[in-house]
């Protein structure tokens, strides 16, 4: 056994006619190939995709009219990955309840900041998710405005 050396990733091993050791270390570690290139994956894209694997997206597609914020259609909410919407009708029909309820209090405020709105659509479908169905999925709001 005195002339086996057990390393680990990264470990440095010299060798010569005389002797052997662990000189030193060097960084080493998993590269993550996302099909493109190496190492081209920042920590923030791996993290939105185990999100997304793990608890699904859900789009909210507003369409409004521009200046009074009146909604000329219904919300429109798309799922992947969150459930199967055929199955979960019921949840769906109320989430866009969740959304219109939201869209009305903001306009009761009298702002006319898209962001602000975008924001209080994603974190009150986020609260109404997750007490429904114990999961947080990604929320993104699309507002168009006509």
């Amino acid at each position: 056994m005195e002339n086996v050396f057990i390393l680990d990733n990264g470990d440095v091993l010299e060798i010569s006619p005389t002797y052997g050791k662990v000189t030193g270390t060097v960084p080493a570690g998993r590269v993550l190939i996302d099909g493109l290139g190496v190492g081209d994956v920042g920590n923030l894209v791996l993290k939105d995709r185990k999100h997304l694997s793990e608890d699904g997206l859900i789009i909210v597609t507003l369409t409004m009219q521009k200046g009074s914020n009146k909604l000329l259609s219904e919300p429109d909410l798309t799922s992947r990955g969150f459930v199967y919407v055929k199955d979960s009708e019921d949840l769906m029909v109320l989430a866009k309840g969740a959304v219109r309820s939201t869209i009305s209090a903001y306009n009761r405020k009298g702002k006319d900041d898209k962001n602000i709105l975008r924001n209080m659509i994603r974190d009150d479908l986020k609260d109404f998710v997750y007490a429904k169905t114990k999961r947080r999925p990604m929320i993104i709001p699309v507002i168009t405005e006509v």
